[in-house]
């Protein structure tokens, strides 16, 4: 059985609550992903910051991304996988909640993300393809 912990990208970096939106821009940029989890004060998630977030959201808004912070963008329940669900659950959760990023919890740690990629090397095609069509699909 192949899990979520299997298939991760491990030790996520996270931006933090009260970093600011170019502050984690910047991280992005460092780290080459498109998309951070928020972690709060007490190292727990808060929510995810997307690429996209930064763009519609801040930019889009016209709002300053030096004065806004992370925080700010996290709404909401946060989806999550737990670290020793199986591929089966990480493409039910993802179809459901129609997320392509799923991070990856052990207990209430934070010990990975699962990305869409990371999912179409792991599992058979037609799987595969049956997420992709339930993503793209409203």
């Amino acid at each position: 059985m192949t899990t979520a912990r299997d298939i991760m990208t491990p030790d996520a970096t996270c931006v933090r609550w009260n970093e600011t939106i170019l502050d984690a821009a910047k991280k992005m940029t460092e780290l080459g992903v498109g998309a951070l989890p928020i972690c709060g004060p007490d190292e727990r998630l808060k929510g995810m910051l997307t690429d996209r977030d930064i763009v519609v959201k801040v930019l889009g808004e016209g709002k300053d991304p030096a004065s806004c912070q992370a925080g700010d963008l996290a709404q909401g329940e946060v989806i999550t996988i737990g670290a020793d669900d199986d591929v089966t659950e990480i493409l039910r959760t993802m179809s459901e909640h129609k997320v392509r990023r799923l991070p990856v919890i052990d207990g209430h740690t934070l010990v990975g993300i699962v990305a869409q990629a990371d999912v179409a090397r792991a599992v058979p095609d037609p799987q595969v393809g049956d997420l992709l069509e339930s993503l793209s699909s409203d």
